[in-house]
Protein backbone atom coordinates (compact mmCIF):
# COMPACT_ATOMS: atom_id res chain seq x y z
CA UNK A 1 0.00 0.00 0.00
CA UNK A 2 2.77 2.22 0.54
CA UNK A 3 4.36 2.17 -2.26
CA UNK A 4 1.55 2.39 -4.13
CA UNK A 5 0.80 5.93 -2.76
CA UNK A 6 4.53 7.01 -3.25
CA UNK A 7 4.32 5.75 -6.98
CA UNK A 8 1.26 7.22 -7.79
CA UNK A 9 2.34 10.65 -5.89
CA UNK A 10 5.73 10.78 -7.40
CA UNK A 11 4.10 10.00 -10.86
CA UNK A 12 2.50 13.55 -10.47
CA UNK A 13 5.51 15.31 -10.63
CA UNK A 14 7.18 12.44 -13.14
CA UNK A 15 6.21 14.57 -16.52
CA UNK A 16 7.18 18.03 -14.67
CA UNK A 17 10.71 17.30 -13.66
CA UNK A 18 11.51 15.63 -17.08
CA UNK A 19 10.58 19.52 -18.80
CA UNK A 20 12.14 21.48 -15.88
CA UNK A 21 15.12 19.36 -16.63
CA UNK A 22 14.84 19.30 -20.07
CA UNK A 23 14.38 23.36 -20.54
CA UNK A 24 17.32 23.80 -17.75
CA UNK A 25 19.96 22.12 -20.11
CA UNK A 26 18.75 24.02 -23.01
CA UNK A 27 19.13 27.28 -20.55
CA UNK A 28 14.79 28.59 -20.72
CA UNK A 29 13.22 28.56 -17.61
CA UNK A 30 10.41 26.26 -18.86
CA UNK A 31 7.07 25.61 -17.12
CA UNK A 32 6.06 24.85 -13.42
CA UNK A 33 6.77 21.67 -12.53
CA UNK A 34 2.72 20.49 -12.09
CA UNK A 35 2.41 22.60 -15.69
CA UNK A 36 2.24 18.69 -17.38
CA UNK A 37 -0.53 17.32 -14.65
CA UNK A 38 -2.54 20.51 -14.92
CA UNK A 39 -2.46 20.05 -19.22
CA UNK A 40 -3.98 16.64 -18.24
CA UNK A 41 -6.62 17.76 -15.47
CA UNK A 42 -7.36 20.48 -18.49
CA UNK A 43 -8.01 17.52 -21.12
CA UNK A 44 -10.05 15.05 -18.81
CA UNK A 45 -12.50 18.05 -18.31
CA UNK A 46 -13.20 17.99 -22.42
CA UNK A 47 -15.27 15.86 -23.73
CA UNK A 48 -14.16 13.08 -26.17
CA UNK A 49 -14.79 13.47 -29.80
CA UNK A 50 -15.28 10.31 -31.92
CA UNK A 51 -15.03 9.46 -35.64
CA UNK A 52 -18.18 7.83 -37.53
CA UNK A 53 -15.74 5.40 -38.59
CA UNK A 54 -14.72 4.13 -34.98
CA UNK A 55 -16.32 1.30 -33.29
CA UNK A 56 -16.56 0.46 -29.32
CA UNK A 57 -13.23 -0.97 -29.11
CA UNK A 58 -12.19 2.98 -29.64
CA UNK A 59 -13.91 4.08 -26.75
CA UNK A 60 -12.95 1.64 -24.07
CA UNK A 61 -8.85 1.41 -25.81
CA UNK A 62 -7.72 4.16 -23.64
CA UNK A 63 -9.81 3.36 -20.15
CA UNK A 64 -8.14 -0.60 -20.63
CA UNK A 65 -4.62 0.68 -21.47
CA UNK A 66 -4.85 3.10 -17.90
CA UNK A 67 -6.69 0.50 -15.58
CA UNK A 68 -4.03 -2.09 -16.53
CA UNK A 69 -1.18 0.06 -15.67
CA UNK A 70 -2.98 1.32 -12.77
CA UNK A 71 -3.05 -2.25 -11.93
CA UNK A 72 0.23 -3.17 -12.25
CA UNK A 73 0.97 -0.55 -9.89
CA UNK A 74 -0.48 -2.86 -7.32
CA UNK A 75 2.04 -5.50 -8.03
CA UNK A 76 4.79 -3.40 -6.88
CA UNK A 77 6.18 -3.95 -3.52
CA UNK A 78 7.97 -1.60 -1.06
CA UNK A 79 11.13 -3.10 0.10
CA UNK A 80 9.98 -6.26 2.48
CA UNK A 81 6.36 -5.28 2.37
CA UNK A 82 4.43 -6.86 -0.13
CA UNK A 83 2.24 -5.00 -2.72
CA UNK A 84 -1.25 -4.12 -2.84
CA UNK A 85 -1.43 -7.62 -5.20
CA UNK A 86 1.12 -10.52 -4.40
CA UNK A 87 1.51 -13.89 -5.00
CA UNK A 88 3.86 -16.41 -6.31
CA UNK A 89 4.41 -16.02 -10.03
CA UNK A 90 2.79 -12.04 -9.55
CA UNK A 91 5.57 -11.04 -11.73
CA UNK A 92 4.18 -13.35 -15.16
CA UNK A 93 0.57 -11.26 -14.25
CA UNK A 94 1.92 -7.85 -14.12
CA UNK A 95 3.80 -8.31 -17.73
CA UNK A 96 0.46 -9.65 -18.95
CA UNK A 97 -1.55 -6.75 -17.74
CA UNK A 98 1.12 -4.19 -19.54
CA UNK A 99 1.15 -6.65 -22.34
CA UNK A 100 -2.61 -5.86 -22.27
CA UNK A 101 -2.98 -2.29 -21.95
CA UNK A 102 -0.93 -2.12 -25.08
CA UNK A 103 -2.90 -4.51 -26.88
CA UNK A 104 -5.81 -2.24 -26.67
CA UNK A 105 -3.93 0.74 -27.17
CA UNK A 106 -2.62 -0.34 -30.58
CA UNK A 107 -6.37 -1.56 -31.07
CA UNK A 108 -7.46 1.57 -30.70
CA UNK A 109 -5.18 3.00 -33.34
CA UNK A 110 -6.42 0.35 -36.02
CA UNK A 111 -9.70 1.11 -35.13
CA UNK A 112 -9.72 4.22 -36.55
CA UNK A 113 -9.05 3.15 -39.61
CA UNK A 114 -6.23 5.85 -40.48
CA UNK A 115 -3.02 4.91 -42.39
CA UNK A 116 -0.97 7.06 -40.39
CA UNK A 117 -1.98 5.39 -36.81
CA UNK A 118 -1.67 1.99 -38.25
CA UNK A 119 1.53 2.61 -39.41
CA UNK A 120 2.39 3.64 -35.68
CA UNK A 121 0.74 0.77 -34.08
CA UNK A 122 2.84 -1.37 -36.07
CA UNK A 123 5.99 0.12 -34.82
CA UNK A 124 4.49 0.02 -31.11
CA UNK A 125 3.81 -3.63 -31.54
CA UNK A 126 7.31 -4.25 -32.65
CA UNK A 127 9.16 -2.47 -30.17
CA UNK A 128 6.91 -4.02 -27.53
CA UNK A 129 7.45 -7.47 -28.52
CA UNK A 130 11.41 -6.97 -28.50
CA UNK A 131 11.67 -5.44 -25.62
CA UNK A 132 9.25 -7.85 -23.48
CA UNK A 133 12.66 -10.48 -23.48
CA UNK A 134 15.12 -8.17 -21.91
CA UNK A 135 12.66 -7.82 -18.99
CA UNK A 136 11.38 -10.88 -18.54
CA UNK A 137 15.32 -12.41 -18.77
CA UNK A 138 16.08 -9.85 -16.35
CA UNK A 139 13.12 -10.82 -13.60
CA UNK A 140 13.97 -14.49 -14.39
CA UNK A 141 17.98 -13.57 -13.39
CA UNK A 142 16.44 -12.05 -10.33
CA UNK A 143 14.10 -14.78 -9.28
CA UNK A 144 16.66 -17.30 -9.46
CA UNK A 145 19.33 -14.91 -7.45
CA UNK A 146 16.52 -14.57 -4.63
CA UNK A 147 14.78 -18.14 -4.95
CA UNK A 148 11.23 -16.40 -5.50
CA UNK A 149 8.91 -15.85 -8.26
CA UNK A 150 7.06 -12.68 -6.74
CA UNK A 151 8.34 -9.34 -6.59
CA UNK A 152 7.91 -8.97 -2.85
CA UNK A 153 9.59 -12.28 -2.70
CA UNK A 154 12.93 -11.45 -4.81
CA UNK A 155 13.32 -7.39 -3.07
CA UNK A 156 12.60 -8.70 0.25
CA UNK A 157 15.76 -10.85 -0.09
CA UNK A 158 17.97 -8.67 -2.17
CA UNK A 159 20.41 -6.86 -0.40
CA UNK A 160 23.70 -4.73 -1.94
CA UNK A 161 25.87 -6.85 0.56
CA UNK A 162 28.06 -8.13 -2.21
CA UNK A 163 30.00 -6.83 -4.94
CA UNK A 164 28.17 -9.54 -6.97
CA UNK A 165 24.70 -7.66 -5.90
CA UNK A 166 25.88 -4.43 -6.94
CA UNK A 167 26.99 -5.54 -10.42
CA UNK A 168 23.35 -6.76 -10.80
CA UNK A 169 21.69 -4.09 -9.53
CA UNK A 170 23.12 -1.70 -11.96
CA UNK A 171 23.03 -3.83 -15.24
CA UNK A 172 19.14 -3.81 -13.73
CA UNK A 173 18.96 -0.68 -13.37
CA UNK A 174 20.28 0.39 -16.66
CA UNK A 175 18.10 -1.91 -18.80
CA UNK A 176 14.95 -0.72 -17.24
CA UNK A 177 15.73 2.96 -17.66
CA UNK A 178 16.29 2.28 -21.03
CA UNK A 179 13.26 0.20 -21.67
CA UNK A 180 11.01 2.74 -19.47
CA UNK A 181 12.35 4.77 -22.44
CA UNK A 182 11.34 2.77 -25.14
CA UNK A 183 7.91 1.42 -23.51
CA UNK A 184 7.02 5.36 -23.43
CA UNK A 185 8.04 5.81 -26.71
CA UNK A 186 10.70 8.60 -25.87
CA UNK A 187 14.08 9.00 -27.05
CA UNK A 188 16.06 7.60 -28.71
CA UNK A 189 13.29 5.50 -30.19
CA UNK A 190 10.61 8.20 -30.53
CA UNK A 191 10.36 11.51 -29.96
CA UNK A 192 7.62 12.70 -28.43
CA UNK A 193 7.84 16.75 -29.39
CA UNK A 194 7.77 15.72 -33.04
CA UNK A 195 4.96 16.90 -35.74
CA UNK A 196 6.18 14.74 -38.67
CA UNK A 197 3.53 11.76 -38.58
CA UNK A 198 5.78 9.38 -40.91
CA UNK A 199 8.48 9.42 -37.91
CA UNK A 200 5.87 9.45 -34.86
CA UNK A 201 5.54 5.89 -32.83
CA UNK A 202 3.29 6.57 -30.06
CA UNK A 203 1.77 10.11 -30.78
CA UNK A 204 0.67 9.27 -33.89
CA UNK A 205 -1.80 6.42 -32.57
CA UNK A 206 -3.16 8.97 -30.25
CA UNK A 207 -3.90 11.39 -33.40
CA UNK A 208 -7.76 10.79 -32.93
CA UNK A 209 -7.95 10.63 -29.38
CA UNK A 210 -9.50 13.69 -27.58
CA UNK A 211 -10.43 14.92 -24.25
CA UNK A 212 -10.87 12.63 -21.47
CA UNK A 213 -9.58 9.43 -23.10
CA UNK A 214 -6.28 11.51 -24.32
CA UNK A 215 -5.91 12.61 -20.65
CA UNK A 216 -6.43 9.28 -19.32
CA UNK A 217 -3.19 7.34 -21.75
CA UNK A 218 -1.02 10.74 -20.91
CA UNK A 219 -1.73 9.76 -17.18
CA UNK A 220 -1.01 6.11 -17.73
CA UNK A 221 2.04 6.98 -19.15
CA UNK A 222 3.27 8.72 -16.55
CA UNK A 223 2.59 5.91 -13.81
CA UNK A 224 4.22 3.52 -16.16
CA UNK A 225 7.20 5.66 -15.32
CA UNK A 226 6.68 5.36 -11.54
CA UNK A 227 6.39 1.88 -12.01
CA UNK A 228 9.92 1.78 -13.70
CA UNK A 229 10.97 4.03 -11.19
CA UNK A 230 9.98 2.07 -8.17
CA UNK A 231 11.53 -1.13 -9.53
CA UNK A 232 14.97 0.76 -9.47
CA UNK A 233 14.17 2.19 -5.79
CA UNK A 234 13.38 -1.12 -4.33
CA UNK A 235 16.75 -2.22 -5.40
CA UNK A 236 18.62 -0.06 -3.36
CA UNK A 237 16.27 0.52 -0.40
CA UNK A 238 17.68 0.53 2.87
CA UNK A 239 16.75 -2.69 4.90
CA UNK A 240 17.26 -1.50 8.18
CA UNK A 241 16.42 2.01 8.35
CA UNK A 242 13.40 3.31 9.68
CA UNK A 243 10.15 3.73 7.38
CA UNK A 244 10.27 7.19 6.98
CA UNK A 245 13.64 6.98 5.90
CA UNK A 246 13.35 3.82 3.40
CA UNK A 247 10.07 6.39 2.07
CA UNK A 248 11.87 9.15 1.12
CA UNK A 249 14.65 7.20 -0.19
CA UNK A 250 12.51 5.48 -2.29
CA UNK A 251 10.76 9.13 -3.74
CA UNK A 252 13.80 9.94 -3.97
CA UNK A 253 15.09 7.33 -6.51
CA UNK A 254 12.13 7.80 -8.32
CA UNK A 255 12.95 11.71 -8.74
CA UNK A 256 16.61 11.27 -9.48
CA UNK A 257 15.19 8.46 -12.16
CA UNK A 258 12.92 11.60 -13.83
CA UNK A 259 16.04 13.63 -13.55
CA UNK A 260 17.95 11.09 -15.52
CA UNK A 261 15.83 11.01 -18.18
CA UNK A 262 15.35 14.37 -18.51
CA UNK A 263 19.27 14.38 -19.41
CA UNK A 264 19.06 11.20 -21.23
CA UNK A 265 16.72 13.33 -24.07
CA UNK A 266 18.44 16.47 -24.11
CA UNK A 267 22.07 15.01 -25.10
CA UNK A 268 20.54 11.70 -27.11
CA UNK A 269 18.96 12.06 -30.52
CA UNK A 270 16.85 10.09 -32.30
CA UNK A 271 18.01 6.75 -33.64
CA UNK A 272 17.02 6.36 -37.37
CA UNK A 273 13.65 4.03 -37.20
CA UNK A 274 15.84 1.23 -38.74
CA UNK A 275 18.23 1.12 -36.10
CA UNK A 276 15.21 0.98 -32.69
CA UNK A 277 15.53 -2.82 -33.28
CA UNK A 278 18.89 -2.99 -33.17
CA UNK A 279 18.97 -0.98 -30.15
CA UNK A 280 16.21 -2.92 -28.14
CA UNK A 281 17.78 -6.12 -29.07
CA UNK A 282 20.84 -4.86 -27.17
CA UNK A 283 19.07 -4.36 -23.79
CA UNK A 284 18.08 -8.20 -24.25
CA UNK A 285 21.71 -9.23 -24.87
CA UNK A 286 22.90 -6.94 -21.53
CA UNK A 287 20.18 -9.11 -19.43
CA UNK A 288 20.94 -12.25 -20.78
CA UNK A 289 24.34 -11.14 -19.66
CA UNK A 290 23.46 -10.55 -16.32
CA UNK A 291 21.78 -13.87 -16.59
CA UNK A 292 24.24 -15.50 -17.49
CA UNK A 293 26.43 -13.79 -14.26
CA UNK A 294 23.53 -14.97 -11.73
CA UNK A 295 24.65 -18.48 -13.29
CA UNK A 296 28.22 -18.32 -12.65
CA UNK A 297 27.49 -16.83 -8.94
CA UNK A 298 25.20 -19.72 -8.23
CA UNK A 299 26.96 -22.56 -9.10
CA UNK A 300 24.30 -23.61 -11.94
CA UNK A 301 26.46 -22.94 -15.30
CA UNK A 302 28.21 -26.29 -15.99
Amino acid sequence: MIATLLILLTSLLFPGIIVKVKAIVSGRKGPGLLQPIFDIVRLMKKGNVYSTTTSIIFQVGPVIYFVTILCGVFFIPFGNSQGIISFEGDLILFVYFLGLGKFFLILNALDAGSGFEGMGANREALYSMLAEPAFLILVATFSMMAGYDSFSGIFAHWHLTTGNSLVLSVLASYILIQLAMIENSRLPVDDPKTHLELTMIHEVILLDNSGFDLGLVQLGNAFKFGIYGALIANFVLPEHQSLPVRALVFVAVIIVFAVIVGLLESFRARFKIEKNPQFILTLSSIAALAFIVALIITNKLL
